[in-house]
């Protein structure tokens, strides 16, 4: 349960302990924060997204589906180890097996895995192993090409640097099944 009173109050105490009194532009900074972090940038830790994914799709109509691709979705999550955002995009593939999911429908469970306090590389073996798991993916793939502010504006400052991740669950785990993916993303 979020407590914004009390998170409003750590950030202005934040502030404080940072020689930052909340005055003049300051001033409001604790609600704004808080209310930015539990509707925003942490939504998706009170949302199942299973219970999405399973929404979002339906039977499918026939058995020799090919490859569903969908690049460049925009994602926004946040380190958990520096607090700060991470900016990209994903590709989910997967090749339906019982179920198929709308479009839109993995747009969300993407955003919704990314909201959460979470390493990049679990968001895409979340994203893969519900796939798999809620709608019957014979193969899944979810890749993240993001840019972690904690490498640009601090430390190693590497203004130019995308981490990039691939998680592969299904038939796509497999040597075989991994060049199908690969090459149904044009690699």
């Amino acid at each position: 349960m979020i407590d914004r009173s009390a998170a409003a109050r750590a950030i202005v105490d934040f502030l404080r302990a940072l020689g930052k009194e909340p005055v003049g532009e300051l001033e409001g900074t604790g609600e704004r924060v808080a209310d930015a972090w539990a509707d925003d940038l942490l939504e998706g830790e009170s949302i199942d997204a299973a219970a999405v994914l399973r929404e979002g799709s339906l039977g499918a109509r026939e058995t020799g589906m090919g490859i569903v691709v969908v690049r460049d979705l925009a994602v926004t999550t946040v380190c958990p180890h520096h607090l700060l955002p991470a900016i990209g995009t994903a590709i989910v593939a997967y090749q339906p097996g019982a179920r198929v999911a709308g479009i839109g429908t993995l747009a969300r469970v993407v955003d919704v895995v990314a909201r959460r306090l979470t390493l990049q590389e679990e968001i895409g073996a979340t994203v893969v192993d519900l796939l798999v798991r809620e709608l019957e993916a014979k193969g899944a793939l979810c890749q993240l090409s993001l840019t972690h502010t904690c490498l640009v504006s601090r430390g190693e400052r590497k203004t130019g640097a995308i981490v990039e991740t691939m998680a592969l669950s299904g038939s796509f785990a497999t040597s075989e099944g991994r060049a199908l993916a690969l090459a149904a993303l044009g690699r």
